[in-house]
């Protein structure tokens, strides 16, 4: 079944972080060898071209190591995906802060809320 994508932000780069986050969620493992090119394309419903593209941005990010004639496995080197994982977090509180301050929220409304969200999730 084809994947839906935004038109905002070419394909390769969702698919690059779909496997970010699915690598920093530990649904994949250090170690852990990727599907192949051509089993990614009919997952996400995209051209083996697109997967290979985005088979190099993940290696070019140290993520994943190819191996010749034995395919592409996640790295196991915890530092550089301890560096992804950070990288992740930080993505996501700039845009929200970000989107936070445009509505008018003072930093000190901002973490107040946050702890209060968080302090409700937790007696749920």
């Amino acid at each position: 079944m084809a994947e839906q994508f935004s038109n905002a932000q070419p394909i390769y780069l969702q698919l690059v972080q779909r496997i970010c986050r699915q690598i920093v969620r530990r649904e994949v493992q250090p170690g852990d060898k990727l599907p192949s090119v051509r089993d990614l394309a009919v997952q996400f419903g995209v051209n083996p071209n697109t997967i290979q593209r985005v088979n190099m941005e993940l290696e070019r990010m140290g993520i994943v190591e190819s191996r010749r004639g034995q395919g592409m496995f996640v790295t196991e080197d915890t530092k550089q995906l301890n560096i992804i994982r950070d990288q992740l977090r930080d993505e996501h509180i700039t845009r929200f802060t970000n989107e936070m301050r445009e509505l008018g929220y003072t930093e000190e409304e901002i973490i107040s809320g946050v702890q209060n969200f968080l302090r409700n999730e937790k007696g749920q």
